[in-house]
């Protein structure tokens, strides 16, 4: 790969706590959000989350987010948000009678990760 930067939105480095659940599981999981944009985010956390996976996360000052994991590296993961949010307000520190709504600006089809392929559908080489 090389040094140009192919990302199409700015992505800021953070470290902040996020709730995840994922489509198969019932169970909430905390992971660690080390870098989030407008239309996703990097994770980091011990779960077997495999690419394609549907999740919904909760974030602070954004609130309820759904995505799809976009790739998987050892414990970290990427996520591709269905939505595209308003990523600065997850810096802020929550005020006092400010809601915590997840208000989600425009549909981001672009950074919507494929869904997983149907093992029928493989071909055996």
């Amino acid at each position: 790969m090389t040094g140009v930067e192919t990302r199409s939105l700015v992505r800021d480095s953070l470290f902040l706590l996020a709730d995840i659940r994922f489509e198969q599981d019932s169970e909430a999981h905390r992971v660690r959000v080390r870098n989030l944009s407008d239309g996703g985010m990097m994770a980091e956390g011990n779960l077997r989350a495999k690419r394609g996976h549907r999740v919904e996360l909760e974030l602070r000052n954004i609130g309820i987010v759904v995505g799809s994991v976009a790739w998987v590296q050892d414990n970290r993961f990427g996520i591709a948000f269905d939505n595209e949010i308003d990523s600065q307000k997850a810096r802020r520190p929550l005020r006092a009678g400010e809601a915590d709504s997840g208000t989600a600006l425009k549909p981001s089809w672009a950074h919507r990760a494929p869904p997983p392929v149907e093992p029928s559908k493989l071909r055996k080489l």
